[in-house]
């Protein structure tokens, strides 16, 4: 355990810290698609039940009209946060009449674009942004991997933990540009260490082969004597590989999260340039859009990555112009599976052991990265993501090869460490047990969802598509049976009449063309 470790483990065993542990911030934001009584895609308009996803805060859509996205509020407790996204899925399968959520991260049978009707969100400017930007992403990607679903994790300290760590360090600076510095030093642990989220919460080794309906060069293998379902024997989390968010034209983009500054300049830059892949789809021209420019990166949310540094934007303001001005406020981390084995896709321990895991990359040391280094962590993801749970699997660190199960030992030294301070804190083992739940499945990789997987469509003989099919009528079944109570429901009304008319007012709301509203958008970014 190193030194720095050691000396933030017993700062935070102080009475002060402690109260301060129990008031980690979360938040989740979980993918869900609407698919028929038949396992299709649902060819629906979002429901008009549920209010509109332009403007409710805890419904709305993602990339598709049958891609749900529910959100949470930020809450300090692991509990209220699942209790919130539970009830969230009681009352939309209150308005969803026959049809059910796909319970799994790879989608239901897809039959190519036509099959996934896009976004719509109205006719005002923003609205009109959000469905263009979404078209661009069909263009660029295919819509079949804008089907996939995930888990979002946002993760914060309380305000007085930054404050009382940076009056400890001799107040360096600006608290803003501290707090900046130290959640960079987060990030980069993590893109050292997120093999091993990858590893222990991939559930995603196989596929419907529907997915990939014309394309050969996949690399994957038949399940089934009928190809019905695509896998990899040893795989973890495909969602995380070359068939998932994945794009070979950002492979040349070296994002370094060695400074905000940096960040922000290359992601601005890969919005600001033009990429020649991308002439051929209308940008404006002759009024037609058919992707918002043809650059790089049609707006910073396109460059896909496993974490991402957040601040909460103002109205009208890019976010790489809202960290310019205020800083990272929490950081989003975008690699979790939808778990087809709990309710919600995600549980309590696994909450628990990612407050952990996050609390841990930010107290360790964490040096700047070099290209070197960035290389290594990207082969290290592939590996774990194509071939985490073959036996003797080795990975690569600075100094050589290191099998996976020695190196996830060693990292959960000090994750074990981590957890009794949380446990203190909480006045729990909870986050022990989590922990040593977790650290099973080094020892054990049939413990891991991804194994779990295929040893039930094999047990149950069973393609990727009749399981996925069989736990998404048995959660609609679980959550149906359990119908909201009165005062749930009236929040959820409430928030459904309040959306409404916010997207009413939107709607009348412009005053100038699309085509300025874009240019005074992207004018931003010429000023950052």
């Amino acid at each position: 355990m190193s030194p720095q470790l050691q000396q933030h483990l017993t700062s935070l065993s102080s009475p002060a810290m402690q109260d301060l542990l129990r008031r980690i911030n979360r938040g989740i934001e979980k993918e869900s698609l609407r698919i028929n009584p038949a396992g299709k895609l649902a060819l629906t308009p979002h429901p008009a039940a549920l209010g509109a996803p332009l403007t409710h805060p805890s419904i709305t859509t993602d990339y598709s009209e049958a891609l749900l996205e529910f959100i949470t509020p930020v809450d300090s407790s692991v509990e209220n946060t699942l209790k919130t996204l539970e009830d969230i899925h009681r009352y939309v399968y209150q308005q969803l009449d026959d049809e059910i959520l796909w319970s799994t991260s790879m989608p239901c049978i897809v039959s190519g674009d036509d099959s996934i009707p896009v976004a719509k969100y109205g006719s005002s400017n923003v609205a009109r942004m959000k469905t263009v930007y979404r078209y661009g992403l069909g263009h660029r990607y295919g819509r079949p991997m804008q089907t996939i679903a995930g888990i979002h994790y946002n993760f914060s300290m309380p305000e007085q933990y930054w404050e009382q760590e940076w009056r400890s360090a001799a107040a360096p600076g600006s608290l803003k540009d501290w707090i900046t510095e130290r959640y960079l030093g987060l990030i980069r642990n993590f893109h050292r260490y997120s093999w091993l989220l990858i590893y222990l919460f991939g559930a995603s080794p196989a596929l419907c082969s529907s997915f990939l309906k014309g394309r050969d060069e996949h690399g994957l293998q038949a399940f089934d004597e009928q190809s019905k379902t695509l896998y990899l024997p040893h795989a973890t989390s495909l969602r995380m590989g070359d068939l998932g968010y994945n794009s070979a034209a950002q492979r040349g983009l070296s994002v370094c999260y060695n400074s905000l500054d940096n960040y922000i300049d290359t992601l601005r830059s890969a919005i600001m340039q033009p990429h020649p892949d991308y002439a051929q789809f209308a940008s404006g021209q002759n009024g037609q859009y058919q992707q918002l420019n043809d650059s790089l990166l049609q707006i910073e949310n396109e460059f896909y990555s496993t974490i991402r540094p957040k601040r909460v934007a103002r109205s009208g303001e890019p976010p790489l112009r809202a960290l310019r001005r205020g800083g990272i406020e929490y950081i989003e981390v975008r690699c979790i599976d939808v778990s087809p084995f709990t309710a919600v896709g995600i549980d309590a321990a696994q909450a628990r052991f990612l407050d952990t895991f996050l609390l841990f990359c930010l107290i360790q040391d964490s040096p700047r990265c070099d290209n070197a280094e960035q290389q290594r962590l990207d082969s290290n993801l592939k590996t774990v993501v194509n071939r985490g749970r073959e036996p003797g699997l080795r990975l690569q660190t600075p100094s050589g090869e290191k099998s996976l199960r020695d190196w996830g030992n060693e990292l959960f030294e000090g994750i074990s460490e981590v957890a009794k301070l949380l446990d203190q804190a909480h006045g729990c083992e909870l986050y022990s047990e989590s922990v040593a739940a977790e650290r099973g499945k080094i020892e054990d990789a049939e413990l891991t969802p991804s194994a779990r997987v295929l040893r039930e469509m094999r047990e149950r003989e069973l393609p990727f598509f009749r399981l996925a099919m069989a736990y998404s009528e048995h959660w609609a079944e679980h959550f149906r049976s359990q119908p909201l109570d009165a005062a749930a429901l009236a929040r959820f009304e409430q928030q459904k009449a309040k959306s409404l008319q916010a997207h009413a007012a939107t709607e009348s709301g412009d005053s100038i063309s699309f085509d300025e509203y874009l240019q005074q958008f992207y004018a931003q970014y010429e000023a950052l």
